[in-house]
């Protein structure tokens, strides 16, 4: 069979390279087609769920997230912890048995969270809106018995580590708890019910 002057050679080298330059192609207009799908940052402020990832959140510790332009913290509580916001005396609080409609229907109890461990609140205090300091140490504010929780240095109004208020405290109500759901034992999704996942 006759050549007819035609290198394979140079045939096999531009069908791959067109091949690559094509494969290159595909996958710098699939990243942003993908990409588009996460929501843009107007969408997360106007009430995206966000995911929080807690296996590295040791007992006794804070983490921020942001949900709705707000903070919300995820504090692990210690057993420690734990037992003393529970024993704390109900007459100290504004309102202990979360009245005040603050959270969601299926966060319950004296913790106001769907583990007694994982507490979810949002960060500012329900006076004027500063955002209150962690002190979840006993004795860690100057004040009589102080068991530990969040202290607002504006005007003076504590919250314990359930976010429920002190009575006699400017802040009239507990902290806010948002919508949130458990994925998996580590990982958080909070701006979503747990009913709707």
């Amino acid at each position: 069979m006759a050549d007819n002057g035609v290198n394979k050679g140079r045939r096999r080298f531009l069908v791959g390279a067109t091949t690559v330059v094509g494969a290159v192609g595909a996958v710098g207009v699939a990243v942003p087609f993908v990409a588009s799908w996460q929501p843009s940052a107007r969408a997360r402020a106007a009430g995206a769920p966000v995911q929080a990832d807690v296996s590295k959140l040791e007992p006794g510790q804070r983490m921020t997230v942001e949900w709705r332009g707000k903070p919300v913290w995820i504090l692990n509580r210690s057993s420690e912890m734990i037992e003393r916001t529970e024993s704390i005396d109900p007459s100290q609080l504004a309102d202990p048995e979360s009245s005040v409609p603050q959270q969601p229907d299926y966060v319950e109890g004296p913790l106001r969270s769907i583990k007694p461990e994982i507490g979810v609140l949002i960060g500012i205090c329900t006076h004027l809106g500063c955002s209150p300091l962690f002190r979840p140490e006993p004795g860690s504010v100057d004040v009589a018995d102080w068991p530990g929780g969040f202290f607002c240095p504006c005007h003076g109004s504590r919250f314990d580590l359930a976010g429920r208020v002190y009575a006699n405290v400017p802040a009239p109500t507990n902290l806010e708890v948002p919508p949130y759901r458990f994925d998996s034992d580590v990982l958080i999704t909070v701006g979503e019910d747990e009913e709707s996942a």
